[in-house]
């Protein structure tokens, strides 16, 4: 039984995700304790370390030793170790997933950081400010604790958490984020209010701030085409005990809400962890209608049925997947067709109590994560592709690709007569009539003898003989 015990504790442990944790100093694991204690409480590991600590290294002969990074220094100019920018890098191109966060005081490291993921942080010194929208309680007076509603979020349930309508109001201090360049991978989870701007908050404003209104970008995300996850924020007080526990109070009002700060935190984190958005394919079938297995090769103008089974990560466990909006492609080099896969219903079987029989039941709502359609093969032979390349926010790439071929009809498999030829075939059997008819005439009329003719020619013999005679 003991060593029963050990060998499961052993294995929970190697199946959990390891995380490293990088922090300015030990302060920071007190300031943002309740927010590593919710991911530590959901099942991952956690090693804590200086960010410039000279043992760091995230990968050893080409394996992880992390499947998580999480970054609570802004103030590091310099990673320690094997830890460097280009490191990480190759750390997220292996499926490592990387959070990190700026502040007031940022270092180069984590700007250069934040530019290899598409983002660019706003000048050293500025803060976001919002003279019309600031914490009363929090702010030291330069409107740099600005409240931001919850409008301002993406509206992607999966990253979010709870629906955005339910977040109370979000407290934030801290740099803004500026997109850089264009980078179809990255995305924007919070933006500040059409009044905020982003500034040194002790200089006077005579320039044209860096960002302003909905374009300070406070919160950014990026997936990589192999689905790791990066997450960047421009405020690491957005995280704390402080702004966790804290009742917002908007300046020049008395009413008190509490701040949706742990929520929003707890769903950001569940997210750039893997714990929501997750999909996978189980299986993959097609067939011809009225079979089971596939052929070796399709013939045009075929019924073809397509089934494809998605599953979703949802508290560690795979569930099926509900969406109804994944769509498949029938592609040769451009797609011949392309329709939205059904999503199937889970079907009970309720049994009578008196006859004994079982009668199908389908339970509203739920699904059993097969997704099905059926199409006619288009009438072009040659190499085709059924292609499902679902691409949406918060959820993870599925690209699935099944190549068959298809042949045109063989001689044995073409209609005898088809209804739209039949103008052809009148003009073909006429001719043929025609030709016969003619034929018949022209071998076998003979044309009648001229009477009068022979009649002269008669007369005309008569009067030579008398005149002769």
């Amino acid at each position: 039984m003991f060593k029963t015990l050990i060998f499961l504790l052993l294995l929970s442990s190697t199946i959990a995700d390891r995380i490293l944790l990088l922090v300015d100093n030990s302060e920071t694991v007190k300031t943002h304790s309740e927010f590593i204690k919710s991911i530590e409480g959901r099942g991952h590991t956690i090693k804590t370390s200086q960010a410039d600590s000279s043992d760091l290294a995230l990968i050893k002969f080409g394996e992880l030793l992390f499947e998580h990074l999480i970054i609570l220094a802004p103030s590091v100019d310099e990673f320690g170790g094997a830890i460097s920018v280009s490191e990480i890098s190759n750390f997220i191109d292996k499926g490592g997933n990387v959070f990190f966060t700026g502040g007031y005081n940022m270092g180069d490291a984590i700007k250069d950081l934040a530019a290899e993921v598409g983002f660019e942080f706003d000048d050293d010194k500025t803060s976001v400010i919002d003279h019309f929208s600031y914490d009363a309680n929090l702010d030291n007076g330069n409107h740099t604790t600005i409240i931001v509603p919850n409008t301002q979020l993406v509206s992607a349930p999966l990253i979010t958490g709870v629906g955005n309508s339910k977040l109370g109001p979000l407290l934030y201090r801290g740099v803004s984020l500026i997109a850089e360049g264009s980078n179809p991978l990255r995305f924007v989870i919070m933006t500040a209010s059409s009044t905020a701007f982003s500034f040194n908050p002790k200089n006077p404003v005579e320039e044209t701030p860096g960002a302003v209104g909905k374009s300070t970008i406070l919160i950014g995300a990026m997936q990589a085409r192999n689905n790791a996850r990066v997450l960047v924020s421009g405020s690491i007080d957005f995280f704390s005990n402080e702004f966790i526990n804290a009742n917002a109070q908007k300046a020049g009002t008395t009413e008190k809400s509490k701040s949706g700060n742990s929520e929003l935190a707890k769903a950001l984190s569940m997210w750039v962890l893997k714990e929501e958005g997750v999909l996978r394919i189980k299986t993959v079938k097609h067939h011809v209608v009225g079979q089971t297995t596939p052929p070796t090769e399709y013939t045009i103008m075929d019924n073809v049925h397509y089934e494809i089974n998605i599953e979703e990560l949802k508290s560690g466990k795979w569930l099926p997947f509900k969406g109804d909006d994944v769509q498949l492609e029938f592609v040769r080099i451009d797609p011949f067709v392309r329709t939205t896969l059904k999503n199937n219903k889970k079907t009970h079987y309720v049994p009578d109590l008196c006859g004994g029989k079982k009668f199908p039941k389908f339970s509203r709502g739920r699904s059993d994560g097969r997704l099905s359609t059926t199409f006619k093969v288009p009438d072009v032979y040659g190499v085709f592709k059924f292609l499902v390349d679902y691409h949406r926010i918060g959820y993870t790439h599925l690209y699935d690709v099944q190549q068959v071929s298809v042949r045109p009809l063989k001689h044995t498999q073409y209609e005898r007569f088809s209804r739209c030829a039949y103008p052809y075939y009148v003009s073909a059997f006429s001719m043929m009539i025609g030709l016969i008819l003619f034929s018949f005439v022209f071998l076998y009329y003979k044309e009648p003898k001229d009477v009068t003719s022979q009649t002269t020619t008669t007369k005309s013999g008569q009067g030579q003989k008398a005149k002769t005679s």
